[in-house]
């Protein structure tokens, strides 16, 4: 009898199979009589026969299911085998009628199924199955979390993000990894708000709790975004212990250095760093790159170097990007020969020179005097082809333009061109600079046709000529003959603006029963004292950025308005037309572009060379209203500001709250300080300033020595200001048109002296 029937189920699959082997309709007719000898596992049979057409299957299936009840398992089949052979758009059909029958999926085929939906990028075949299994009131986190993974693989962040928020009951303690991933590809796309909401709805579900890489990633990327507060608030949850087995590990020690350097907050970091030395948690290559980064951003080259040092003796490789830093401080700081020998050194070393190590090299020698050296190198790597990009030539543009060579910067424009590099907004923005600055109005549409990024110098030449058509109509501040910049006080009243900004943002005044509770175990006291006064005071985002402000943010599309705001500020101001540049700065403000640092900077320093100090006041006033923070540019205009006052006596005072909110002294600020007390008579003051530059690793550059010259022989001090020049002569340092008008005083007050001197001789020998 059992014969029988497996023969009988032959002859029905033998029937079926011919049948559609030769059907070519939609649909198959079969005798009725074969729906009896149906069993599942023939149907098993027939749709895994791989002799058969998708087509064929699925005709086959939709027949069956008028007879028969399809189990999970043909489901299962008939669903793998559509999804393999790209049978899309049959899929929401049989995921429709398994809903309506509640026909259940083993979990390895609904993965099974959803890997193939992602890899194909049908992403709305996945929502469907994830809907399948909500429906059926089956566990969706698997489904869920493998959908999350899936699509941030795919840099599917928006959708990943809605179905986040769509199916935020779903997360649960199994939902760590995606999350934390999320959270990952939200920080890297720089999407604060959002990142942001997707913390606090983590933070409030019941049964989630991030782990360690949760807490690291967070930590990383509210530091990033200048949010110390927030930054330590977790770090002290961490220590708390009150998360299960979450601890502090080197990537949150590392994270929360990177934010005190983000922050201007070197000082702290490296206390941090020198008690790691010590520690359970031992600085790694990571944590040295940063520190070496920071110090050389910040102007401490003696730190630099001395981490640079320990990380190699600690038996840590410095790679590319440690030199790098290193190079690009050591030019910063003015120190040519140390910057070439480290070269050496590197290559010395076998570590391979990247293109922006050339950038780096090619601008340090033109940003230091040594032009002839520079485009030397850059004509030698042309030649070989390698290590030169579009920021190369950016650069050498740049400097061309600089020197007023206009023809020679169009022209390697077009070979930049001719090569494949883009020309981005720096570089088109640094030739209309020129362009204007010499008047050649008709070699503006020589540059643009020379740009094959049309929609960039289509846009450049739109917002140019908006502008223009713009600044014809009156201004709306003089309608009611409001300014522009309404006074709010005093420029002198800078020292208490200063104290009021340094209160929210220093985090070292922290009451002292705040650090009572130090883990004597730590690995870094000096980091749980941070966090506790942090804690305690109440810090809120510092007003103060340790990066200068951009003429061109590089943002894309979100700076654009701006960036071309600042590049015609620069038009306007460097051809002493202020009142355009005030009237150009309340077009755009009036129309919802929000200055940046470069922008108000650019103002305010005008402002200050025109003894406008009420609306330079007024701007700095501003900028604190709008929470936009001050540079290193902005002290600069504030002591230029004081100086040209009389009032140098305060300029120590600004100083002392610079270096409290985590600001340095670069070489532009040191020339500055020097200049505004040598005329103010306090030469002391101006020696000591000195010997603080050369001690802190800058060497003087021509403007240091022509300040120091001038201000010393004005004082009388002939034999400093000769020493100074000596001094000048052995460094090296090329005296220019400056040094010669200075040197002509000097003359003539030696001169001078030399005159009194021999009156008084010949008074003494005159007889009567």
């Amino acid at each position: 009898m059992r014969h029988w029937k497996q023969l009988g189920e032959v002859l029905v699959a033998a029937s079926i199979t011919n049948t559609l082997s030769h059907s070519h309709s939609a649909t198959i007719n079969l005798p009725p009589n074969l729906a009896l000898g149906l069993t599942q596992p023939l149907i098993l049979k027939i749709l895994s026969n791989p002799a058969h057409h998708a087509s064929h299957k699925l005709r086959f299936f939709e027949w069956s299911r008028s007879h028969h009840c399809p189990s999970p398992a043909a489901y299962s089949v008939i669903l793998r085998t559509l999804s393999r052979e790209g049978f899309y758009s049959d899929i929401p059909s049989l995921l429709h009628s398994m809903t309506q029958a509640g026909v259940v999926l083993d979990p390895h085929s609904l993965n099974h199924l959803l890997r193939s939906f992602i890899i194909s990028s049908n992403f709305n075949l996945a929502l469907q199955l994830l809907d399948y299994v909500q429906h059926l009131h089956l566990d969706p986190s698997p489904i869920y979390n493998s959908l999350l993974v899936a699509l941030l693989e795919k840099n599917q962040l928006t959708l990943a993000l809605s179905i986040f928020f769509k199916l935020l009951g779903a997360v649960d303690s199994k939902s760590i990894t995606a999350c934390n991933q999320l959270l990952v590809a939200l920080r890297k796309a720089d999407m604060r708000v959002e990142f942001e909401q997707v913390f606090q709805r983590l933070r409030e579900k019941r049964g989630f709790s991030f782990d360690t890489w949760g807490y690291n990633v967070c930590i990383h990327a509210f530091g990033c975004w200048g949010d110390l507060a927030t930054c330590f608030a977790l770090f002290k949850e961490m220590k708390g212990g009150n998360k299960g087995f979450v601890a502090p590990d080197l990537c949150t020690y590392n994270s929360l250095i990177t934010a005190l350097c983000r922050l201007g907050k070197v000082d702290d970091a490296i206390t941090v760093y020198e008690e790691l030395n010590g520690s359970a948690h031992q600085p790694d290559r990571f944590t040295y790159t940063n520190l070496i980064q920071a110090c050389s951003k910040t102007y401490r080259m003696e730190d630099a170097i001395r981490i640079f040092n320990q990380m190699q003796s600690n038996g840590f490789r410095p790679d590319t990007l440690a030199y790098n830093s290193l190079l690009d401080g050591h030019f910063k700081a003015t120190k040519v020969m140390e910057a070439c020998q480290l070269f050496e050194k590197m290559v010395q070393e076998g570590v391979r020179p990247s293109c922006w190590t050339y950038n780096i090299l090619i601008h340090g020698l033109f940003r230091n005097g040594r032009a002839e050296a520079a485009y030397t190198m850059f004509c030698d790597l042309k030649k070989k082809g390698q290590f030169v990009d579009g920021i190369t030539y950016s650069i050498v543009v740049l400097q061309l333009c600089k020197e007023g060579q206009l023809e020679e910067a169009l022209q390697l424009v077009e070979e930049m061109e001719s090569r494949g590099f883009v020309v981005d907004l720096v570089t088109i923005t640094s030739l209309l600079i020129s362009i204007h600055r010499h008047g050649r109005w008709d070699w503006t549409d020589r540059l643009m046709k020379h740009i094959r990024e049309g929609d960039l110098a289509l846009s450049v030449l739109k917002w140019k000529a908006g502008m223009e058509a713009s600044m014809k109509n009156p201004p709306g501040k003089k309608k009611d003959y409001s300014p522009l910049f309404p006074s709010k006080g005093d420029f002198i009243d800078i020292i208490n603006f200063m104290t009021c900004a340094q209160d929210t943002t220093n985090i070292n005044d922290g009451e002292e029963n705040s650090c009572n509770e130090i883990d004597e175990w730590s690995s870094s006291p000096h980091m749980d004292k941070l966090a506790n006064q942090v804690s305690s005071t109440g810090y809120s985002s510092q007003m103060f950025t340790p990066s200068r402000g951009q003429r061109v943010q590089e943002k894309g599309p979100d700076s654009f308005d701006v960036d071309m705001v600042n590049t015609f500020l620069s038009i306007f101001l460097a051809k002493g037309k202020l009142s355009l540049a005030c009237k150009l700065f309340e077009i755009f403000s009036d129309a919802g572009v929000d200055p940046v640092s470069y922008t108000y900077n650019s103002i305010m320093s005008s402002f200050v060379k025109k003894g406008y100090f009420a609306e330079a006041w007024a701007i700095l006033t501003e900028m604190g209203e709008k929470f936009c923070p001050t540079d290193i540019a902005t002290y600069n205009m504030i002591i230029q500001g004081l100086g040209k006052m009389g009032r140098a006596d305060l300029a120590s005072a600004v100083l002392d709250r610079l270096l409290r909110q985590g600001g340095y002294l670069d070489i532009v600020m040191y020339n500055t300080l020097i200049n505004a007390l040598g005329k103010a008579s306090r030469i002391d003051e101006v020696n000591k300033l000195f010997e603080q530059m050369r001690s802190s690793g800058i060497n003087p550059d021509v403007v240091t020595y022509n300040t120091l010259i001038e201000v010393h022989s004005k004082a009388g001090r002939l034999k400093d200001a000769y020493k100074f020049l000596k001094m000048m002569l052995d460094a090296g340092c090329s005296p220019n048109h400056v040094t010669d008008t200075t040197l002509d005083y000097l003359g003539r007050e030696i001169d001078k002296l030399r005159y009194q001197r021999a009156s008084i001789l010949s008074e003494k020998d005159d007889p009567s």
